[in-house]
């Protein structure tokens, strides 16, 4: 019997180290989700599906500059969304000028869409002409900063086959 309450007392000590690591890179990263797994290609090839990708918190906008990777949430969508900004805007909503990033995905053709709030659509006209969406400051939360290829194929897969999203 003492072989399986040595297995049993490692792996407590192994779960308590992973909770402890995340809890550690919440406080010093300024994020709730300081890790997230990519789900989709639309980052081709800068993150594939499965990479999991390091956040830094984004407290201020003006930590984000063009080029940067970011993370927001999009509403009716399961997941963050991590797209490239590619247009910083200054627009008024709600009365006050706030920036807004147009953003979309390395492999994708076009801007991501108008990014809709309580007051309507948020787009911006884009200087070719096209109109994108612009995701508001208030949307976006965490800067990438780091890439680890695949760790996450696992976890992604079991978190789709047994419906466990989010």
């Amino acid at each position: 019997m003492e072989g399986w309450k040595k297995e049993v007392v490692w792996f407590l000590v192994a779960v308590v180290v992973v909770f402890g690591i995340q809890a550690g890179l919440r406080m010093a990263l300024h994020t709730d989700s300081p890790l997230v797994i990519v789900v989709s290609g639309s980052m081709e090839p800068v993150f594939y599906r499965g990479d999991v990708v390091l956040l830094k918190g984004v407290t201020n906008p003006e930590q984000v500059k063009v080029g940067d990777v970011v993370v927001y949430k999009r509403p009716g969508y399961e997941y963050p969304i991590i797209h490239r900004v590619r247009y910083i805007y200054t627009l008024k909503l709600n009365g006050k000028p706030e920036e807004c990033f147009v953003t979309w995905g390395d492999n994708n053709p076009v801007p991501d869409p108008p990014y809709p709030t309580s007051n309507g659509l948020i787009e911006v006209q884009l200087p070719n002409g096209y109109i994108a969406g612009c995701v508001p400051a208030y949307a976006v939360e965490a800067k990438a900063e780091l890439v680890f290829p695949k760790i996450g194929l696992i976890p992604l897969w079991i978190r789709e086959t047994f419906g466990m999203g989010g």
